[in-house]
């Protein structure tokens, strides 16, 4: 991970829809599993998805339960939860100069120290800068 990319703290639906589409290639089996959790500079637990792209560096805050109902309320995932086939491929084909979104099957998630910490040198964003 650079550390010169801006760091962003996000609700994922105010994320904007590219990025969104992006998230679900890297996750293409929903997000519960791969949230990390730490305390905010309010002293609160959250819990968040990890997200990089080129130019950012993003935890898109959710919760467990958050992250099943984005799954199940989403059109393009399927009743078990998984990226549908055909959604995946117009995807990959619309974000295959990206290099950042995870291969075939495999999903990579990002390794972020689950250290309980407040990460200082992130930014809560409301809307896109």
């Amino acid at each position: 991970m650079s550390t010169d990319k801006p760091r962003v703290i996000k609700d994922f639906e105010k994320l904007d829809d590219q990025i969104q589409e992006q998230i679900k290639l890297t996750y293409p089996r929903g997000f519960s599993k791969n949230l990390i959790s730490f305390t905010n500079r309010d002293g609160n637990k959250v819990s968040a998805l990890p997200f990089e792209t080129d130019d950012r560096y993003y935890l898109v805050r959710m919760t467990v339960q958050e992250a099943r109902k984005i799954i199940l309320q989403d059109d393009d995932y399927d009743e078990d939860g998984r990226l549908r086939k055909n959604i995946r491929e117009d995807y990959e084909d619309k974000y295959a100069e990206l290099d950042y979104l995870a291969d075939d099957e495999e999903e990579e998630a990002l390794q972020i120290p689950d250290d309980g910490q407040a990460p200082d040198d992130f930014e809560e964003e409301d809307d896109e800068a």
